[in-house]
């Protein structure tokens, strides 16, 4: 629910600032850790459009994911970090792949800015 994805975006920015970035990005990377809940996870970006932490995918982690669009072309990814630099919170609809159905639904993300990043985590429609 979005009442879920919003709790859960703000308990990661508590446990970063509480934590440090580098236990902290380890803890939402990890798949048993307390930032993954079903088809609910964290994803960390740098406003420059790098992974610094991904709830379902560590191949994803230092990846610079500026340019990737969803099925209908839109750059969510840059569209996201210019909403953080912009708005501070916000929510975004995208399309993405559900991990748990492996099909591409519409996503609506939340996300925080946290100094020079976004912290998100996203539920499907």
């Amino acid at each position: 629910t979005p009442a879920e994805a919003t709790a859960m975006v703000k308990k990661g920015v508590s446990f970063i600032k509480a934590n440090g970035k580098e236990k902290a990005y380890a803890e939402i990377t990890s798949k048993t850790g307390q930032f993954k809940d079903r088809d609910l996870y964290l994803v960390v970006y740098s406003l420059d459009g790098t992974v610094q932490a991904h709830g379902a995918n560590e191949r994803m982690v230092g990846k610079n994911l500026i340019e990737l669009k969803d099925v209908d072309g839109k750059a969510f990814v840059k569209e996201r970090v210019e909403m953080a630099r912009a708005k501070g919170s916000f929510w975004q609809d995208y399309k993405f792949t559900n991990p748990e159905t492996k099909k591409i639904e519409p996503k609506s993300m939340y996300c925080e800015r946290l100094e020079e990043t976004a912290v998100c985590g996203g539920i499907y429609k």
